[in-house]
């Protein structure tokens, strides 16, 4: 047995026993309402851009379990919380090249009519823009994948309703997970204030990170090594057509990023209705500036498939992103075949030896997808 399955097998021996301690509180909860739910999913992939010494199919095994408990504890007041596991499989032809083993949610939360407070493994996912998304500062939320999963952040997320149309946030989020032993240096806070009015809905949210966590900005790839500070603003309104922008200035001691996205939508009332979509975003920083365009098209067919095109453009680097899915959704499972067509590698002005031993996002490909929701 290696180092990394006796790590698996610690942590998922960890976790059992806190799902033990929580299972055997529970008899003594009056009223608890316990559910359970879960997600499969499997899918395959080929491409024509495959690495050296690589096979020409994938395919991924995916199940994630998750176990709810709910309390009222009064007319107005809740108390709850959820737990998932995340449980991956991906093979390379028929030979194993990554697992993953790991909580996928693990939060508790009470909640009231002007109050929410919510601490464990959770989402934290905020703004208006739909692909290109400046604001994508917690999460890894992708419109192109069919299981609209994310990654999800240990933090204390406190929400406030003080009226109507006024929400105040506020997180403390850890870098490291909550049952292990950290310092003050894992630990970054933050907040949001969102305000909905006649004129549309605006947003204003800033966060600080300390020196240690260096994240990387999920939008451009460029990592921050020292402590920085971000701040974000955000607006959406729907009229005639919808509209919006979300820009973030994210500083630090050596650099500065700015990223700002405008979009708009439409909806084409031919047939069920043609929903267009499209953003432009442009990001400046001391390495270099990028722009990218993205359109968007998706149509329901019936009450039971979906058709969604998307093209993305870089304009600095003259490179194309093309992604087709055809969806059929039924009562507890979906069937999806992605086409998709992207620059090789050889298109890059990098060595092979630095992309991923993946055929995801290289050249054309198709790709089946399985998932089933119970």
């Amino acid at each position: 047995m290696n180092f990394i399955d006796i790590y698996y097998k610690n942590e998922i021996l960890k976790y059992f026993r806190i799902l033990i301690l929580i299972i055997t509180l529970i008899p003594s909860i009056q009223g608890y309402t316990l559910s359970s739910k879960g997600m499969f999913t499997m899918d395959a992939l080929t491409s024509n851009d495959i690495p050296s010494s690589w096979p020409s199919y994938e395919s991924r095994l995916s199940y994630i379990p998750t176990l709810s408990i709910r309390q009222n504890l009064s007319i107005s007041s809740l108390l709850d919380g959820e737990w998932a596991y995340h449980l991956k499989r991906n093979y390379a032809g028929d030979s194993l090249y990554n697992k993953i083993e790991k909580n996928h949610r693990f939060w508790i939360r009470f909640s009231n009519q002007k109050l929410e407070v919510r601490l464990g493994l959770q989402k934290l996912i905020f703004g208006p823009t739909q692909i290109l998304r400046p604001l994508s500062w917690f999460d890894t939320f992708d419109v192109k994948d069919p299981t609209r999963q994310t990654d999800g952040v240990n933090a204390l997320r406190v929400k406030w309703f003080p009226s109507n149309n006024i929400s105040v946030w506020s997180w403390l989020i850890n870098s490291d997970s909550w049952l292990a032993n950290n310092n003050l240096e894992t630990l970054s806070l933050g907040g949001r204030a969102e305000l909905s009015s006649s004129i549309g809905e605006m947003g204003l949210t800033f966060h600080f990170d300390p020196k240690n966590s260096k994240p990387a900005i999920e939008q451009i790839g460029v990592p921050i090594d020292r402590s920085q500070s971000r701040l974000g603003l955000d607006y959406r309104f729907d009229g005639f057509i919808g509209f919006w922008n979300e820009s973030t200035l994210i500083k630090s001691e050596e650099s500065e990023i700015i990223l700002s996205t405008i979009g708009a939508d439409y909806t084409i009332p031919i047939s069920n209705g043609i929903l267009v979509m499209t953003e432009t975003m442009y990001v400046l920083n001391k390495y270099e500036n990028q722009n990218y365009s993205v359109i968007m098209a998706s149509v329901p067919i019936g009450i039971i498939h979906m058709a969604i095109y998307i093209s993305q453009f870089d304009w600095i680097e003259n490179k194309e992103y093309h992604y087709f899915r055809w969806s059929s959704v039924f009562d507890s499972y979906s069937l999806n075949m992605i086409v998709s067509l992207n620059p090789k590698r050889d298109q890059y002005n990098m060595l092979e030896s630095a992309f991923p031993n993946s055929l995801t996002g290289f050249g054309a490909g198709i790709q089946f997808m399985f998932i089933y929701n119970h």
